[in-house]
């Protein structure tokens, strides 16, 4: 009876033991400041039609946080990224900001690089009031809803659309006293579709004419159909705003047809593979909008560049530079928000003000956009030379 007794009393005992570190341990699993890590997502295109850009944003946000790491941590504690491969498709970037957030349980999401897969995402991120930075998204909507508020807790590291869209309609009606343009878009891209009817609105306020607007989708091959159609409006420019593996086919075929007007593109353009796909001489006489570029004299600039160059033996691209970017900005609100908080960290990327980043110096603006420089590249025989820098107007 004694020993019966005793037995259960044991038992009970254990069992109270058992419950009570069940408690502890759940606290201490919600209690961030027991880690030693920072759990970030990168969730990018490392397969797929755009691999070459989700990849190269990818080692431009793995420097910044290799430098950081190296250098002691954030707070104290190092950073832990974790990467999905979204496979360059909208439906499987959305999965992988779902597994990143309820599975990986990390504090901030960077990624994914094309306006479409990073639309996407935001609704997912909004939910789970997890912030996400998209380093080369630039589609208005990507922030800012279709109802004109601002997503809270989404943010960007590269400008917009519109920006890009005025500065090449502006350079094509003032640098190249363009008095007609026809407009070849990707109808399956929200990116290319904006940008067109920035360009279009942009161009004729400056007293332009947009003779006609074709359409063609991604993963086309043959294109010659309808430039035979643009070429017989002989427009004095013809806008493209589309990624690099469509436009090195549309500039090879146009000049194969005798197109001989200046091309213009926008920041989708800039990756070596261009050239690649296109060749060097097709691709002389065009003309795109970008983020950066490596002629650029400002000292901290040079400084990115080289540290990229001596971790990857290769110039940093400008989807490489933005990743870098939104590396620098997810470090810099960690270390003021003094915690890894999603709440702390999302408040202080809002406050962000002259950061120094990759590509020169940003401020956030009211609609999580950074306010940042915009240039103008040509590409001359393979290679791209700077043309003109369109800085930025605060507010």
């Amino acid at each position: 009876m004694n020993l019966k007794k005793k037995v259960m009393s044991m038992t009970s005992l254990a069992v109270g033991m058992t419950m009570m570190g069940v408690l502890f341990a759940g606290c201490g699993g919600n209690d961030a400041a027991n880690s030693n890590e920072i759990k970030i997502g990168a969730n990018f295109e490392l397969t797929g039609g755009v691999a070459n850009y989700g990849s190269q944003a990818l080692n431009g946000i793995k420097l910044a946080i290799k430098q950081a790491n190296d250098a002691g941590g954030v707070n104290g504690k190092k950073i832990n990224l974790i990467v999905a491969d979204n496979k360059s498709e909208a439906s499987e970037a959305a999965n992988a900001t779902t597994k990143l957030i309820s599975n990986d349980k990390v504090k901030v999401v960077l990624g994914p690089a094309t306006t479409s897969n990073m639309l996407a995402t935001t609704q997912i991120a909004t939910d789970n009031k997890i912030p996400v930075i998209a380093p080369t998204g630039t589609n208005p909507k990507i922030t800012v809803g279709e109802d004109g508020k601002v997503k809270p807790f989404i943010f960007r590291s590269c400008f917009i659309d519109p920006l890009q869209g005025e500065v090449m309609a502006g350079f094509a009606a003032k640098t190249l006293n363009a008095k007609t343009a026809a407009i070849y878009v990707d109808s399956s891209s929200d990116y290319s579709k904006s940008l067109a009817e920035v360009f279009t609105k942009q161009f004729e306020a400056a007293g332009g004419k947009v003779l006609l607007q074709e359409a063609f989708l991604q993963k086309d091959q043959d294109f010659k159909s309808t430039l035979t159609k643009i070429k017989a409006e002989n427009p004095d420019v013809i806008f493209i705003p589309a990624y690099y593996e469509e436009v090195g086919k549309i500039v090879k075929q146009a000049r194969e047809l005798g197109i001989t007007a200046p091309l213009l593109g926008t920041d989708g353009w800039d990756d070596a593979k261009l050239a690649e796909i296109a060749g060097a001489a097709p691709l002389n006489n065009t003309f795109f909008s970008s983020h950066y570029s490596i002629q650029d004299s400002d000292e901290n600039v040079k400084k990115f560049i080289e540290a990229y160059k001596a971790e990857y033996k290769q110039e940093p691209s400008v989807f490489a530079a933005l990743g870098y970017d939104a590396g620098m900005m997810l470090i810099d609100a960690i270390k003021r928000a003094g915690s890894d908080d999603p709440e702390k960290i999302r408040k202080a990327l809002e406050e962000t003000k002259d950061l120094q980043v990759g590509t020169g110096v940003i401020t956030i603006d009211k609609n999580h956009d950074p306010i940042k420089s915009a240039v103008v590249l040509e590409m001359k025989d393979g290679q791209k030379i700077f043309k003109q820098k369109i800085n930025p107007t605060k507010e």
